[in-house]
């Protein structure tokens, strides 16, 4: 059973950092992706960063892009999401999720795995 495991939120204000994590269980081959994904209260879920874990490949929304970077631990099966000068418009539940295969997309609609949801909050 494919498990994942999002922590890291927290409170900070603009121009702040935090690193989210998921830990990641139960693939049974190196061939899927994970991808980070947020709501805003009142907005539609939107997609962030994702990473493909058979060649590394890197995707970010424009929104992101400069600011937040994914990275994976093969050996801690954890996926990071450093997210740098953070603006109050990051505030959203953040979740990671994850699919079989090898599409690399930021379409929530193509993942079958979700995990938890983690709050961050940025202050003005």
């Amino acid at each position: 059973e494919v498990q994942l495991q999002a922590s890291g939120g927290g409170e900070v204000q603009a121009g702040g950092s935090l690193r989210l994590s998921c830990a990641v269980s139960g693939f049974t081959s190196d061939d899927y992706v994970i991808g980070w994904f947020r709501r805003a209260p009142g907005q539609e879920r939107e997609g962030v960063s994702c990473l493909k874990n058979g060649d590394g490949s890197i995707g970010y929304a424009d929104s992101v892009k400069g600011r937040f970077t994914i990275s994976s631990d093969n050996a801690k099966n954890t996926v990071y999401l450093q997210m740098n000068n953070l603006k109050p418009e990051d505030t959203a539940v953040y979740y990671c999720a994850a699919r079989s295969g090898f599409l690399s997309t930021l379409m929530a609609a193509h993942y079958n795995y979700w995990g938890q949801g983690t709050l961050v909050t940025v202050s003005s």
